[in-house]
């Protein structure tokens, strides 16, 4: 599939659409990320805000990364979905969690990230590149 990426929270309270094609896509074995996660990793597609529409009440939690720059974690405030994770660090992208859009979307993994904090039981593939930690932000698009 490709853009427009469209999508609901678990109760329909919130709706998400990505006119864009990413310019990434992650998973990402962070502990926060494990934590919000339920143990395994979040599985992320990264867009520039202006592409990305949100209709809907979200509530939010700051946490400070291991990078030490604060994330914002944005989600349904009825049903818990998470919509997006930002950084204070890249505040001009939503990092959309991938369980927000509908359907077979396509969109996979590109990259794995954090993969030191992944826990040994893990399965991480090999043929992802693959980050110990935070990698540089995603390349712009030409």
């Amino acid at each position: 599939m490709s853009a427009p990426y469209r999508g609901t929270c678990a109760c329909g309270a919130v709706t998400v659409s990505a006119h864009s094609e990413p310019i990434g896509t992650r998973q990402c074995w962070c502990r926060q990320c494990q934590k919000i996660a339920g143990g395994g990793p979040t599985h992320n597609a990264i867009f520039h805000n202006g592409d990305v529409t949100i209709t809907g009440t979200l509530g939010s939690s700051i946490w400070t990364a291991a990078s030490g720059n604060m994330l914002t974690f944005h989600f349904c405030p009825s049903c818990g979905t998470q919509v997006f994770g930002q950084s204070s660090a890249r505040m001009h992208l939503k990092t959309m969690r991938l369980g927000i859009f509908d359907g077979d979307h396509g969109l996979r993994p590109q990259a794995v990230i954090w993969t030191e904090d992944a826990p040994d039981w893990a399965q991480i593939d090999p043929t992802l590149e693959c980050w110990p930690q935070q990698p540089p932000p995603p390349p712009e698009p030409a």
